[in-house]
């Protein structure tokens, strides 16, 4: 019985997570999708250094979000690509908060590869979309993410 009451916590979070991201991200779709692109959905990718099981919830939001994007099937695809490259390597490399975001900005810097397919010049547009992210994930993200891993009770509710 207990394992069931562990699964329906770990779905009812990754849907909860999922749905927070595709709102932040749609909320703000202009920022959310082109060559200048800033998801501040994008913070949330921390969640999954300070826990793994957020990662797919985190991908999930993603794909949905992505499946309102004008570039259409190729974001589905590449953009959620990229987000599950980056949950990957938070999950497996990252030591520390700071380098968790590095490696977010590192593998959605490559979203600039289907931008560059769409007639934007490639490194023009790895490079925006690594600022985008370096912004909302690196600066605000770890701003964020330092304030809220000072609160023990939290981190505790936040850790599943």
């Amino acid at each position: 019985m207990e394992k069931n009451k562990v699964d329906a916590r770990f779905l009812a979070a990754t849907a909860m997570i999922a749905a927070i991201y595709a709102v932040m991200t749609l909320a703000i779709a202009p920022l959310s999708f082109g060559l200048v692109q800033v998801r501040f959905s994008e913070m949330l990718m921390l969640l999954a250094f300070i826990d793994k099981k957020y990662a797919p919830g985190l991908i999930l939001g993603c794909f949905i979000a992505n499946c309102f994007s004008p570039f259409g099937i190729m974001d589905i695809v590449f953009g959620t690509g990229c987000t599950a490259a980056a949950m990957f390597c938070v999950v497996k490399f990252a030591k520390s908060l700071f380098g968790a975001s590095l490696w977010v900005v590192f593998c959605n810097a490559f979203i600039g590869v289907e931008l560059y397919l769409f007639g934007s010049p490639l490194w023009l547009s790895m490079a925006m979309v690594a600022l985008g992210e370096f912004l909302s994930v690196s600066v605000c993200g770890i701003g964020l993410f330092k304030v809220l891993m000072r609160n023990r009770v939290l981190m505790a509710k936040i850790k599943m």
